[in-house]
């Protein structure tokens, strides 16, 4: 397509916007979850059960926002350090129900009290009400657009 395309060059697009703020945002937490050991994809699986609570792997790549074949490896990785336990439904011995342990736990409050300073610092240099705003305006998009919602064929990235 040409320069003179009514579609803006990729960086400048919605999802080329939105992947630079998201690398702007976890450059400097990945140096914290390095220090715990933890890839991005195992902190949010660690965060999701701590926050949320104990869920199936389904639930777990639901609320990670992950693919279900990379929480299959996480979780035994996971596991294998012991920062989380799967054990069966007991009423239903085809699903398994996945905890965090306690050292599970202590990581996940170890490195959330250092990437906290990170996040004060974003929302003192972006201004608190701009940065809660705009998570709430990327939640209402999300809510909108998100997966199997209507209307998204019409779409540019």
């Amino acid at each position: 397509m040409s320069k003179t395309s009514a579609r803006p060059p990729y960086r400048l697009s919605l999802a080329g916007t939105l992947l630079a703020a998201r690398e702007a945002v976890m450059a400097p937490i990945r140096p914290a979850l390095r220090e715990a050991g933890l890839t991005e994809q195992q902190w949010r699986v660690l965060r999701v059960l701590v926050d949320e609570g104990d869920t199936d792997p389904s639930g777990l790549a639901e609320a990670g926002l992950l693919y279900a074949p990379s929480v299959t490896r996480i979780l035994k990785e996971l596991v294998d350090r012991g920062l989380i336990v799967r054990t069966l439904d007991p009423t239903d011995g085809r699903r398994s129900i996945i905890t965090a342990t306690a050292n599970g736990r202590a990581l996940v409050e170890t490195t959330a009290r250092k990437t906290a300073v990170i996040l004060q610092a974003y929302a003192e240099s972006f201004g608190p009400e701009r940065l809660a705003a705009l998570q709430g305006e990327l939640r209402e998009l999300v809510g909108l657009i998100g997966p199997g919602r209507p209307g998204r064929e019409g779409l540019q990235d």
